[in-house]
């Protein structure tokens, strides 16, 4: 199966309103008070203090943003990345409605801005500017999110004008592009998984005389929904990648949080099984 049939490029673009400004006055104050120089630091505020939506919304995107480099590999340094074909429909769908949820936090910013403004301004005090405040619409345009997808070129297709010799340099040269570039998106694959498991190991190891460790629900959940989301990343069908997989998921079954709170030798048991995937590799 080629990679053209197998992945997809897409590139999602967030932007969003820090609703944050440097107050010249406060940093001319601080350098005066201290006797430092105006260029030793500078004093920003956040112009929406004592209000949550734009810190929610900015919370948001970020959150988008990390779950769409969960789903996808790097492929290319202007942005582009590959998604596996066979979560094209579903991946399409979810950030389609996280789009919307996005794009109406928006506009509730905006439809509020002056309450919101208000409120700001009883916890700035003395440090109020009006001026430091875009309007309604210049807010809304400040809040962007863009999500396309193409295809992965193909040498194939170079239907050029060019001497045959120009035209095979351009498909090699295609080739050997794509082949890096699957080879490093392999790798992230390789490498979120290592890291999974080296931090699960660690975490496992009996603490230090004296200490404790605490055991949250996402000690599991985490990398059981790494797992599911290698079965698709694994664009090349590499067998080694999926029987690493396949050992993590099986080294999960039946685990309970709670159980490995409690018992040391539930933990030695998993932590044998974790040890085990990392030596069995060539990471």
């Amino acid at each position: 199966m080629s990679i053209q049939s197998s992945a997809v490029l897409v590139r999602l673009s967030i932007s969003t309103w820090a609703a944050r400004k440097k107050d010249k006055t406060q940093t001319a104050e601080v350098a005066t008070r201290t006797g430092a120089d105006s260029r030793a630091g500078q004093y920003t505020k956040d112009i929406m203090v004592g209000t949550q939506h734009v810190k929610e919304l900015n919370d948001y995107a970020a959150r988008c943003r990390l779950d769409y480099n969960l789903r996808t590999l790097p492929w290319d340094d202007r942005g582009d990345r590959a998604l596996p074909t066979s979560t094209v429909f579903d991946f399409k769908q979810e950030f389609n409605e996280l789009r919307d949820v996005f794009y109406r936090k928006r506009d509730y910013i905006c439809e509020h801005r002056d309450q919101l403004v208000l409120t700001a301004s009883n916890y700035l005090g003395a440090m109020y500017d009006p001026a430091d405040y875009p309007s309604a619409d210049e807010i809304w345009e400040k809040y962007k999110w863009s999500l396309s997808m193409k295809p992965i070129p193909d040498s194939g297709h170079l239907y050029l004008d060019l001497p045959a010799q120009d035209l095979q340099e351009l498909r090699d040269e295609l080739n050997n592009e794509n082949d890096a570039k699957l080879k490093n998106a392999m790798q992230t694959a390789w490498d979120r998984l290592h890291d999974m498991l080296v931090g699960m190991s660690e975490k496992l190891a009996e603490p230090e005389e004296g200490k404790t460790k605490k055991f949250f629900d996402t000690f599991l959940t985490n990398p059981r929904d790494m797992c599911d989301i290698l079965k698709h990343l694994n664009i090349t069908n590499d067998p080694e990648l999926e029987r690493a997989r396949q050992m993590l998921q099986d080294s999960l079954s039946g685990a309970n949080v709670e159980v490995l709170k409690k018992a040391q030798v539930s933990r030695e048991h998993m932590k044998s099984k974790v040890d085990s995937i990392l030596e069995q590799f060539d990471w």
